[in-house]
């Protein structure tokens, strides 16, 4: 299957300057600029990544982000806000958006962006293939099992629903148990570039990943804050509950 992405931005100008860029990536490009038919397009077909535009005619890039998430939890989701808007920029990461880019953004910035959520997705497609699940690829601590292969969590003998970068968040950070990450590593690591400024990022995944993960996540005992340096994975926490 092709790289694919539906882009909806209302702006021709920044449309067509992304389209040329996608297109040096291989990536077929459906462009919509208006949000209630992108938000149909985006739940009747299925594509590689989602670029939404947050400012919409009709319905908001905010709204497509947080309906396509709710049926779609694996699709990938870059958003595009205004670079004075930090209220958007939070908002679609709190929605579900696996990361975003503020305008004006440079050629080089938009292709990482895309080039790293291009790489989970054809992780997924390439584990979703495997005729079987082969038990090495399964990470075990106490009651939480990670399956790399299928992107499969259970904790406490449930499942938990987990989007392919929260899979990833996660993953890394039980990969290496009690080991603390600065933001920056963990952008580095998880989203694959490092770019001062965005730290947002990091911090709104790490929230949802609490809120699915820990019993109270205001006062997280596996995902913990070590204050002035960054996170880790603590065991102990997963073994207690």
């Amino acid at each position: 299957m092709s790289d694919s992405v539906l882009l909806v931005e209302d702006d021709k100008d920044i449309a067509d300057l992304i389209k040329v860029n996608l297109l040096e990536l291989g990536v077929e490009t459906t462009h919509q600029d208006k949000g209630d038919k992108a938000l149909a397009l985006a739940l009747e077909n299925d594509y590689s990544i989602l670029i939404l535009d947050v400012m919409l005619p009709g319905t908001s890039g905010l709204d497509i982000c947080r309906q396509v998430r709710e049926k779609k939890p694996s699709q990938a989701i870059i958003m595009l806000t205004a670079k004075d808007s930090e209220t958007d920029r939070v908002l679609g990461l709190e929605l579900g958006a696996d990361d975003y880019m503020t305008k004006p953004f440079s050629v080089r910035e938009l292709q990482a962006r895309v080039r790293s959520q291009l790489r989970k997705v054809h992780f997924m497609q390439a584990a979703a293939s495997e005729p079987a699940v082969n038990s090495d690829s399964n990470l075990v601590i106490g009651n939480l099992s990670i399956n790399q292969k299928n992107h499969q969590v259970i904790f406490n003998e449930r499942e938990l629903e987990l989007t392919a970068t929260e899979f990833e968040l996660l993953h890394h950070l039980a990969s290496h148990p009690n080991q603390v990450f600065s933001r920056s590593q963990l952008l580095e690591s998880v989203w694959g570039y490092h770019h001062s400024g965005y730290e947002h990022t990091v911090n709104s995944h790490i929230n949802r990943l609490r809120a699915k993960i820990e019993v109270d996540a205001t006062s997280p005992q596996i995902v913990q804050t070590v204050w002035g340096v960054g996170y880790k994975f603590a065991p102990q926490g997963v073994e207690a509950q």
